[in-house]
């Protein structure tokens, strides 16, 4: 066995309708979470440049999709899924790996959110250098809010005017992140400079 997990290109659509059956039976097995998507709009993010797969040899093993909101302002990396016959492998990581470091190539700016249900997916956020935030943190656009529409729990959202679900909602903002990254250097560089004046 040999799982290549990498940006996925034209070659690749023949996959659409494979991928989108496992999100939805994902979706259906959970009772919560990925909305469903058209076999359009995952062939669409495939041909853009914006999906990662994972496949091995010519068999499909996984998928992730990442779609820019608000003026480009958030990216979500959406659809993760893994066929249940490479779960535990650590597939999802490196799926969700490669996801971010497109993100961050193509949208380095960018906040990057998402939402979810699964304590998996929730970890590998965690390590990436997301964290958990109400709703309102991220993107307001009315066009990611609609793609939950097809989800089994909207009515969950809707009774909350937009504000819970049963998702969680995670965010990795650069600009604190960078700023977290700068003040832990600045704190190890005083505390250097503690050791050195002092001998311990």
């Amino acid at each position: 066995m040999k799982i290549d997990v990498m940006v996925a290109t034209e070659a690749h659509l023949n996959f659409v309708p494979q991928i989108n059956d496992e999100i939805d039976a994902a979706a259906k097995q959970r009772g919560t979470g990925i909305a469903r998507r058209t076999d359009e709009y995952i062939a669409d993010k495939i041909k853009s440049g914006k999906a990662i797969i994972a496949v091995n040899r010519n068999e499909f093993v996984g998928f992730c999709y990442i779609e820019s909101w608000g003026h480009d302002e958030f990216v979500a990396n959406s659809g993760l899924i893994v066929r249940p016959q490479y779960r535990g492998m650590g597939v999802a990581k490196r799926i969700k790996q490669a996801a971010f470091e497109l993100s961050r190539k193509r949208f380095p700016n960018a906040k990057l959110f998402g939402l979810t249900t699964g304590e998996a997916v929730m970890r590998i956020n965690t390590e990436l250098g997301y964290e958990p935030v109400t709703f309102a943190k991220l993107t307001d656009d009315e066009r990611f809010w609609a793609g939950c529409q097809s989800c089994v729990n909207y009515d969950v959202l809707q009774r909350t005017n937009m504000t819970k679900c049963l998702c969680t909602g995670m965010i990795y903002d650069p600009k604190k992140v960078a700023a977290r990254k700068e003040a832990a250097k600045a704190a190890a560089k005083k505390e250097g400079w503690f050791s050195r004046l002092f001998g311990k």
